[in-house]
Formats: C-alpha cells, sequence, structure tokens
C-alpha cells in the first residue's frame, strides 16, 4: 500500500482529509475516526470485544504523528491516542466511509446509544 499523498487536518480540527495516489480527496471526520479508530479499545482483541463508542460528536484531532513509514496516531479531544491507523486501515476507512459510518449509526441506534454525550 502506496502511503497517502496528503494527510490534511481542518481548521477547526473536525476533518482530516486523506489523498491516496488511487482515490481523489476523501474527508473522514473526526467522530468517524475515533469511533472506528484501530486501537485494542475499540476493536479489543477479537470482534466479538469490538465496542460501539457512542458520544463522540464534538471529538476533535488535536494531533497527528508519523509512525514510522505506514501509519498515522490521531490524538483526540477526549485524550484517545491509542489507534495507529495505518495506511491500509485509512484506505479501508476513505474507500468504505459510507458503509462504515452507517454501520456505526445503525449499531447506535440497535443498542439504545447517541452520539451525543
Amino acid at each position: 500500500m502506496k502511503p497517502p499523498k496528503e494527510l490534511r487536518v481542518s481548521k477547526d480540527r473536525s476533518v482530516m482529509t486523506v489523498l491516496f495516489p488511487d482515490l481523489g480527496p476523501v474527508q473522514l471526520s473526526a467522530e468517524m475516526l475515533r469511533v472506528l479508530s484501530p486501537s485494542a479499545e475499540v476493536q479489543g482483541h477479537s470482534p466479538e470485544q469490538r465496542i460501539t463508542v457512542p458520544g463522540k460528536r464534538h471529538v476533535t484531532i488535536t494531533r497527528a504523528e508519523p509512525v514510522g513509514n505506514y501509519a498515522v496516531r490521531l490524538v483526540f479531544s477526549d485524550a484517545h491516542q491509542s489507534g495507529i491507523f495505518t495506511w491500509v486501515y485509512l484506505h479501508e476507512l476513505a474507500t468504505q466511509k459510507d458503509a462504515r459510518w452507517q454501520g456505526y449509526l445503525d449499531e447506535l441506534e440497535e443498542k439504545g446509544l447517541s452520539r451525543d454525550t
């Protein structure tokens, strides 16, 4: 997987634009990146352990730190910082953005949870 040509966080820190060589620019909200974080805290150590994270509508990206040549660590305004977003995972999120987001919204509804705190 080639790295993105560009990662850009918006001035209000609510959106990260990702530009891969094979895709046009894709905007991923901080909320989406936070709730779909690849961290063990969110994903668990198996699919059965994955949790649905509510209440992150207003979360922002406070920092983006490179991790070698293969990933970026995002630090969020709620202090979550354990997710390392590999280029492969970011590409998946970019190409499956609508389906992943709808899946998250469906999970919230099924579990009686809210995007608000």
